[in-house]
């Protein structure tokens, strides 16, 4: 999961770039990047950090031009300790070409290879990133190897590096001299829209309200599969590379990573929380007694609309119980468990009164580890309440992802190989209800019923791009950034930055 922004335009676009990243920063916080171009000259300022530390005055004044693309990065293939990891990636041939990237390659190490005893390019770190600018440059150097440069053989070396990548990816690229790029892969996993200023300035962003929030007028999302070029002179060129795009974008962005406030694939993400919750009270009726609910609590922040249409559709007290202190810094490195629950305790506190002799229920976007989960829910029979139910807006997160969002493994996560009622017990509630698959599909999926479905791999087990085994996600969670639990707090309570900044 990373935000991503690229903007053609005649004026500076440095401030414009830094403004769009604090709107996408709760897309990643672990690194950011920008870069901008000015007389075929690349302009580079990257670091390990939230942007506003990044990027200081002397850094913007050393970013001139027209033309630029950022990325605020959360880790999910390579080194999450590597600033040299960091986003955008540069290659110099063919032309000079930027790229920052959101999404997974599930074929990266293959790629890598083939760079290598093929292509002969040079990979210089272990990002799925550089690998996909390479793969990217090698084939716009082969497309235009025999003629000038032109649109077509730019979308023709787009085509061929679709047929080469597998995993998800948005891609935005600026090519030195020429313009933007940006595209999609086939099942349009990893969201990307497109917008135009009163001015004329085209940006291209992860989420339309990097759009909105920069005074640009929304356009419309960028399709699966589909490459769009900006050219000097700000005209916009597109073509659909792939030949056969279906659109399955991630459900997981609507149930937690988008802001609430963005319009993905047609879909509103605040009215897809607030369907959730619907689908949820109607399960939540043939699992707990109304009578044994007193009040319903969110459990900040992207839970909020979805407890908020459950409580109204049962007819029970909606309040604020935990209040998240949002300048507690990320937690990188915790030597114990002991040490993560003080974690969890520093970011949330609890409102006593809205807990003590009531029987409450929490409701939470989705549940992961459950480590989080657990101690919620003891904050909360602490504050005093009688009854602990716990309900969730997702069903349970069953497999590990590998488009694009850090998930634990299989043995970490809380709901794999264990029943409802043993789940119940390691989190400590008084009932556990979950959304089921279906009633979540049809609840998002109703806003936009032109999609063809939803890659939902963390809950159902099914990899939409069809080529991942078992073996397959064994090995690139082996290998993922997260470590074992009791090193790093990964949770969502680590995100300094609400989803509703």
């Amino acid at each position: 999961m990373c935000g991503i922004v690229g903007v053609a335009s005649t004026a500076p676009v440095n401030q414009l770039l830094y403004d769009a990243l604090l709107l996408l920063q709760h897309r990643g916080q672990d690194a950011a990047g920008i870069v901008t171009e000015q007389e075929r000259k690349f302009f580079m300022h990257k670091a390990k950090g939230m942007v506003r530390d990044v990027f200081r005055t002397r850094n913007m004044r050393a970013l001139p031009g027209n033309h630029g693309l950022g990325q605020v990065r959360y880790p999910t293939a390579g080194n999450a300790y590597s600033e040299e990891e960091a986003q955008p990636f540069y290659v110099n041939a063919p032309f000079g070409i930027v790229m920052a990237h959101n999404g997974n390659l599930t074929n990266a190490q293959a790629l890598r290879r083939d760079m290598v005893q093929l292509d002969h390019r040079h990979i210089n770190t272990d990002s799925d990133s550089e690998v996909l600018l390479n793969v990217l440059a090698h084939e716009i150097g082969r497309a235009g190897a025999h003629g000038a440069w032109s649109t077509e053989a730019l979308f023709a070396a787009v085509a061929a590096t679709q047929l080469r990548l597998k995993g998800s990816y948005a891609v935005v690229a600026l090519i030195a001299g020429h313009g933007l790029l940006a595209f999609r892969d086939p099942f349009g996993i990893r969201p990307l829209c497109i917008g135009r200023g009163k001015d004329g300035t085209v940006m291209v962003a992860s989420e339309s309200v990097a759009l909105e929030g920069t005074g640009h007028d929304f356009l419309r999302d960028i399709a699966p599969g589909e490459a769009v070029f900006v050219g000097a002179d700000g005209q916009i060129q597109s073509r659909q590379c792939a030949a056969q795009p279906r659109r399955y974008p991630c459900v997981f962005e609507y149930v937690y990573l988008a802001r609430p406030d963005s319009t993905l694939d047609g879909i509103s993400v605040y009215q897809a929380r607030l369907n959730m919750g619907h689908t949820l009270a109607e399960r939540l009726r043939l699992q707990v007694p109304l009578d044994e609910i007193d009040v319903v609590i969110p459990i900040p922040e992207s839970s909020r609309p979805a407890a908020t249409q459950l409580a109204q559709l049962l007819g029970k007290p909606y309040r604020e119980g935990f209040v998240k202190n949002r300048y507690v810094g990320r937690t990188f490195i915790m030597p114990g468990q002991a040490v993560r629950k003080k974690s969890v305790r520093q970011k949330l506190n609890v409102i006593g009164s809205e807990f003590k002799g009531r029987r409450v229920l929490l409701v939470d976007d989705s549940i992961v580890r459950g480590t989080t989960s657990r101690e919620i829910v003891q904050m909360a029979r602490e504050a005093g309440a009688v009854k602990v139910y716990m309900a969730s807006a997702a069903p349970p997160v069953m497999y590990p992802n590998v488009y694009g969002i850090d998930m634990p493994t299989r043995d970490e996560l809380v709901a794999h190989g264990r029943t409802l009622e043993e789940v119940r017990q390691i989190i400590g509630c008084d009932a556990l209800i979950y959304q089921s698959v279906e009633d979540m599909k049809r609840a998002v999926g109703s806003i936009n019923p032109a999609l063809d479905g939803f890659e939902a791999s963390c809950f159902d087990g099914v990899y939409v791009t069809g080529d991942i085994s078992t073996d397959d996600v064994n090995r690139l969670h082996a290998q993922r950034s997260g470590s074992e639990e009791d090193e790093a707090d990964s949770s969502r309570l680590s995100l300094p930055n609400s989803r509703e900044q």
